[in-house]
């Protein structure tokens, strides 16, 4: 979709490898998602969860300067539509993808960019990266799972210092209390998103999938209940197990090559 006057499409979608590239381009606005923009996240991603060999998506925004800014707050009217869908506000915010993802942070991560962020698994952030949920001053709302997915990454406490102050974060605090996976040089964001993705593409996927998605269930169950959640793997992961197990007898992966992609 070309954005009127702006020549470029709100939203790219690009195969690097195993890695499905997506891209908020409207630099205009800072990345910041009106409705339009929103509808073509959902679309890439149900292209992502179509695609097998698309085994990582990677979230990043054009031009450097922003992740994405949120939510575009001159075109409210277009988002209204989306306020209670089932995908949510943003694209697919209140959708929980199959296979990993990671976003590529440099510049600007607020608001629901922050939120667009956190549904990822990983985020790789640049050292001139600012991410918090500014939106307090004016009492626009966390709708884009901001308020459930802070918490369970950094903790209730951090999460609430965030929320309700409302203060923007640099890199290195957001590095600190583990609201970002990894602080990279300026520039270097989505490179290193790539070989992270490329390194997880390369592990046997089934274990990988089904470690990914009892962790991510298992988070609100009680221990008993999620060590019965986990036990549920089922035959085929376990099969991938042993035959893991024997490569590694005999001298693969030893002394952790091939470790932390």
């Amino acid at each position: 979709m070309n954005e009127p006057g702006q020549g470029t499409e709100a939203v790219r979608y690009e195969r690097h490898g195993a890695a499905a590239v997506v891209t908020i381009d409207r630099q205009h606005r800072r990345n910041a998602v009106d409705g339009p923009t929103a509808a073509l996240l959902h679309e890439a991603h149900l292209r992502f969860e179509r695609e097998e060999d698309a085994r990582v998506l990677v979230l990043t925004g054009a031009g450097g300067v922003s992740f994405c800014a949120g939510a575009d707050l001159k075109a409210t009217e277009t988002m209204a539509p989306r306020l209670m869908s089932h995908e949510g506000p943003m694209g697919f915010t209140r959708l929980t993808p199959s296979k990993p993802t990671i976003a590529a942070i440099s510049g600007f991560c607020l608001a629901g960019g922050l939120e667009l962020a956190l549904w990822c698994d990983l985020r790789i952030a640049t050292e001139t990266s600012r991410l918090g949920y500014p939106e307090r001053r004016w009492g626009v709302p966390l709708i884009d799972g901001g308020t459930q997915r802070l918490p369970r990454i950094v903790g209730l406490g951090r999460a609430l210092d965030l929320i309700l102050t409302g203060r923007i974060i640099e890199a290195g605090e957001a590095l600190a209390m583990g609201l970002v996976t990894e602080v990279v040089a300026p520039g270097a964001h989505l490179e290193r998103a790539l070989a992270l993705a490329e390194g997880l593409a390369r592990f046997p996927q089934r274990t990988m999938l089904a470690d990914r998605r009892n962790a991510i269930e298992g988070l609100g169950m009680t221990l008993t209940e999620g060590l019965a959640l986990e036990s549920q793997a089922g035959p085929e992961v376990f099969e991938d197990g042993a035959r893991g197990a024997e490569r590694f007898a005999a001298g693969e992966g030893r002394g952790g090559a091939g470790a932390g992609a």
